[in-house]
């Protein structure tokens, strides 16, 4: 068996914290005494056959919540005499007085809590009303706004879509027309400029034919006049011959 002897310090007299700690021995299935100390700190004895157990039970015992406030737990442990078949609480004959007094204070500071609380619940509700109120009346407001803003930007989009479309009707339409003078005039220049270019064509063709007619008609005088020189001179060439000069 091994025994823990912890000395607690605190606010931890007079506020129910020796019967959170039975509570928690029981549970733990621990036993020993708590016992309420002069110097305001309360003696804590358990005894158990693991170390462990015990090791638990000084980490729960450092309770804290609105009442009690376990500052600190100075545990030792040593071996245990057995002596103790539950865990139960020690109180002196003077306690029930003090306890009965403050239970009093205590009821007193929990009556104010609750009217405190009470209070606060009042101005929660009243907030809580009046921001549905306010938040019914910006939601109904905003729905409007909403409603009226989306019926005129349906109706600008209809309106600026039905604009575009016979601006861009009219654009195609003015393109269209464009696009097919455009395209007649360029074809008629082009015609134009063919037939043109044809003329010149046989013109030239023609001045061609002449400038060979005339080049043929020089040639034949040139070739006939060669021909002549050289009779002439085949007859020189005799006539020195039967002279005897060559």
């Amino acid at each position: 068996m091994i025994r823990l002897t912890a000395y607690v310090s605190g606010r931890v007299q007079r506020v129910g914290y020796r019967a959170k700690v039975v509570s928690l021995a029981n549970e733990m299935g621990l036993v020993g005494v708590i016992q309420n100390r002069p110097n305001d700190s309360v003696l804590v004895i358990a005894e158990s056959k693991k170390k462990d157990e015990l090791e638990r039970f000084a980490s729960a015992i450092a309770i804290k919540n609105a009442l009690i406030h376990a500052d600190n737990v100075d545990a030792q442990y040593s071996p245990g005499s057995g002596q103790y078949s539950t865990f139960r609480k020690i109180t002196g004959p003077e306690e029930v007085g003090e306890r009965l007094d403050d239970g009093v204070e205590i009821l007193k500071e929990m009556l104010i809590d609750i009217r405190s609380l009470a209070v606060s619940v009042n101005k929660l509700t009243t907030l809580t009303e009046d921001g549905f109120e306010k938040l019914t009346t910006l939601t109904e407001d905003g729905f409007e706004k909403l409603t009226t803003l989306t019926e005129d930007g349906f109706e600008k989009l209809t309106t600026l879509t039905e604009d575009g479309f016979e601006k861009l009707t009219t654009l195609t339409e003015d393109g269209f027309e464009k696009l097919t003078t455009t395209t007649k005039d360029g074809f008629e220049s082009l015609g134009s400029k063919m037939d043109q270019t044809l003329d010149k064509q046989d013109e030239t063709i023609e001045e061609i034919r002449g400038v060979r007619l005339d080049l043929k008609s020089y040639m034949d005088k040139r070739f006939k006049r060669i021909e002549n020189d050289l009779a002439e001179l085949k007859e020189m060439k005799t006539a020195l011959k039967e002279k005897g000069l060559i």
